[in-house]
């Protein structure tokens, strides 16, 4: 027989063969097991966290780049209000101010070594309130059927407010921690202020290593992976970078109707479409890999063939995140959305100078500089002028196998029983990056359990908070806290 013949066997061999090997790695690829929730009971006085969180919220803590705009009586109405609805802690914590809109709370543990740090930020973010925007008064803390109303309900006054309680009702049962616990609240996140990054400066100055920090980040959610139906707990155990971005072309203006082949707004929109139809290259961070790796052995058959075998498929997933988009496609690549763009004030003259701007997210595989330089190399054009307005780089990546992220992860199964906890990576930006410095212990997630609508509702109108979902985030933090 001529040798040629064996050809085709070979190959039908070596595809059966890696047939075999896709359904077996399938077939093994099973969910893992989940922490093991507490039976124990978690009572405490409802009414009274509602009626804080209802004080907090009447407060306009509106932060602004611009200070002048700033009502810094608001903030300080708010800060005066803690020792009234929080006497516990006042009594048994040392409080330190930092920047003035910085309070960190300290109560003394048995032991020194492993301290917790709980955070949150109790700026909001400007509301309009013009007629119609918002069903209900943003600062009146409206309660109907079951839900709270107000700008800060969910970013975050909420868990500020829980967090503050639980510790509060704590100290009240006579509680003293294993290890120091520390409060770290900010009123400046929503502009980058410098309310926690001069509170970790202070922990790097003492030397203090957190076993635990937690801030905002995912939370309990449904239908956001492929295939999984169970509700599912985000955990961020990183954060992307980002750059505000200013792309600009210059010309000698002039009258409209002799325009040459390419005017700025021209040019600067065939860049626009160019880095469009040209995205950034994914990367299979940590995060994502073990987002991947817990979430995708609870999907359906098809999908679990693809997440058991990215070797075979990676492809897919990335094919269906660059047609898609959205939040998977955001996890995987850094991502680049244009947001600005102005050109003449006039319909007839072309501008002498043309501008946009992009909002760019970055992976934590990239920087800015290798950013700004991808972006360049695909626009290849030199006439389109590049220049950095903000900037920062994507936060450390913390590590899951840790005592706290297990202590973290049994409080959520307790809390919220038949949710399938995971780490994941978080796009949007928090005062938790700061904490890298000194700790891969950072852990991001909103103790809130979510629909997509409500989540619609940060930094939008209508935000608004389920009391329900109040009492389970103080339940959260009462297990938490009492693990540490």
């Amino acid at each position: 027989m001529h040798p040629l013949l064996y050809i085709p066997i070979g190959i039908g061999t070596i595809l059966l063969i890696l047939i075999a090997i896709i359904l077996i790695r399938t077939l093994a690829f099973k969910p893992k097991a989940q922490p093991t929730a507490d039976s124990e009971k978690v009572e405490f006085d409802g009414e009274r966290a509602i009626k804080n969180l209802a004080e907090l919220i009447k407060c306009k803590t509106v932060s602004r780049t611009d200070k002048s705009l700033e009502d810094d009586a608001e903030f300080e109405k708010l800060i005066a209000l803690l020792p009234e609805l929080f006497p516990n802690v006042y009594k048994a914590c040392t409080l330190t101010r930092f920047d003035g809109r910085g309070l960190l709370y300290k109560l003394e543990g048995k032991a020194h070594d492993a301290p917790s740090v709980f955070m949150a930020h109790y700026d909001v973010v400007p509301v309009s309130e013009a007629p119609g925007d918002w069903e209900k008064p943003p600062f009146s803390a409206i309660i109907e059927d079951g839900v709270m109303w107000g700008r800060g309900t969910l970013d975050t006054k909420g868990t500020f407010s829980s967090a503050l309680f639980s510790l509060d009702h704590l100290i009240g049962e006579g509680f003293v921690p294993e290890n120091d616990i520390y409060l770290a609240f900010s009123g400046s996140e929503e502009i980058n202020g410098d309310g926690a990054p001069r509170i970790v400066d202070y922990f790097e100055k003492a030397g203090i290593t957190p076993a635990l920090v937690l801030d905002e980040g995912g939370a309990v959610v449904e239908n956001v992976f492929p295939g999984v139906k169970a509700p599912c707990a985000l955990i961020g155990i990183a954060e992307k970078g980002l750059i505000n971005l200013e792309y600009s072309v210059k010309s000698n203006g002039g009258h409209a109707s002799a325009p040459k082949p390419h005017t700025p707004v021209g040019t600067l929109s065939a860049a626009c479409a160019r880095l469009e139809s040209h995205p950034f290259p994914s990367h299979m961070t940590k995060p994502v890999k073990e987002m991947f790796d817990t979430l995708g052995r609870h999907s359906g058959f098809l999908f679990r063939m693809i997440f058991a075998n990215l070797w075979a498929f990676g492809w897919v997933i990335d094919l269906i995140c660059k047609k898609g988009g959205g939040e998977l496609n955001a996890l995987m690549r850094t991502t680049v959305a244009f947001t600005q763009m102005e050109g003449s004030s006039a319909p007839n003259v072309i501008p002498p100078k043309a501008r946009m701007v992009s909002n760019m997210r970055l992976n934590p595989m990239d920087t800015t500089e290798s950013a700004v330089e991808y972006i360049r190399r695909t626009i290849g054009n030199p006439e389109v002028e590049l220049k950095v307005l903000d900037t920062f780089n994507p936060s450390r990546i913390s590590d899951t196998d840790t005592d706290g992220y297990r202590r973290l992860s049994s409080a959520i199964a307790s809390t919220w029983q038949g949710s399938i906890i995971s780490p994941y990576l978080m796009m949007q930006c928090s005062d938790s990056r700061h904490w890298g410095r000194i700790s891969d212990r950072v852990y991001r997630f909103s103790a809130m359990d979510l629909t997509s609508e409500e989540r619609k509702t940060i930094h939008g109108n209508n935000e608004r908070l389920r009391l329900d979902c109040l009492m389970r985030s103080t339940e959260f933090y009462i297990r938490l806290m009492k693990k540490c």
